[in-house]
């Protein structure tokens, strides 16, 4: 499929995502700051329907559900997370690097 419908599919997605959070903020007593790792779950199921072996697709739905996972009951993972998450991203950042030069 095109980078533009890609595009504009995932755009939509992030856009109507958005729209249900703050509606859900706004409505119910779920914040914003509890609900955003949806987002990140969205973008990858969006990277997955392209790809659905993409590596990098399952690495973003897997950290949106951890985050919720984390916002929903309460575990303290920020010490933790402030090492391991930045390393993780890196890791992966060289790996969809070198992946795209072969």
């Amino acid at each position: 499929m095109p980078t533009e419908k890609r595009n504009i599919l995932t755009g939509g997605l992030i856009l109507i995502t958005l729209g249900v959070l703050i509606f859900i903020s706004k409505t119910s007593s779920y914040s914003f700051g509890q609900t955003w790792p949806i987002l990140l779950i969205v973008i990858g199921i969006s990277t997955l329907i392209y790809r659905f072996k993409a590596i990098e697709g399952w690495f973003i739905a897997t950290v949106g559900v951890i985050f919720l996972f984390i916002e929903f009951y309460g575990f303290d993972l920020y010490k933790y997370s402030q090492f391991i998450l930045p390393i993780i991203l890196v890791l992966l950042g060289v790996y969809v690097l070198l992946k795209r030069k072969h």
